[in-house]
Order: C-alpha cells, then structure tokens, then sequence
C-alpha cells in the first residue's frame, strides 16, 4: 500500500470514528431528552391532578358558602319574625296591663 493510499485509509477511518461518536452521542443525548420528557409528562400528570383536586375542593366549598349564605338568610327571615310576633305579644300584654 502506498503511504498516499495509506493517509486516505487513515482519514477515512477518522472520519468514520468521529462519525460513530457524534452518533452515539446523538443516542445518548435523545435518551437523555427522552427522560426528561417522561418525567416531565409524569410531573404534568401530577400537576394537573393536583389542579382537579384543587378545583373539586373549591366548587364544594362554594357550594357549602352558598349554602350558609343561604342558611344565614332564612335565619335572618324568621328572627324577624320571631320580633315581630314578640313585639306584637308584648303590644297585646300593655294593652291588657293598661285596661
């Protein structure tokens, strides 16, 4: 083989060995990426349940405010007319007292 021959077989099998390492590091590299994105994609699953949970909490929460709020009225309604009533008991009693 003549050196010229032998240069160019040289280059070519650099050439090919730095070609076999890029690839392997663009193996390594998707493996790393792939990963990433599946503990990426199970960190937005938990994320995203978290959220549902978070948002099921707030509706029964607002559903159990709405309900007080309402409680809260109906007992507001019927103290008034518990005072009203007293009130009407207690004209009827000065009346009695007065006569």
């Amino acid at each position: 083989m003549t050196p010229v021959r032998e240069k160019q077989q040289h280059q070519e099998t650099d050439s090919l060995a730095s070609l076999e390492e890029r690839v392997n590091r663009a193996i390594e590299h998707m493996a790393r990426l792939r990963e990433e994105r599946d503990s990426l994609a199970r960190q937005l699953d938990a994320v995203t349940a978290e959220r549902d949970a978070a948002r099921r909490e707030t509706a029964d929460a607002e559903a159990r405010n709405q309900k007080a709020a309402q409680d809260i009225e109906e007992l507001r309604t019927e103290r008034k007319q518990v005072r009203g009533r007293i009130e009407k008991l207690l004209g009827q009693m000065d009346l009695l007292s007065a006569s």
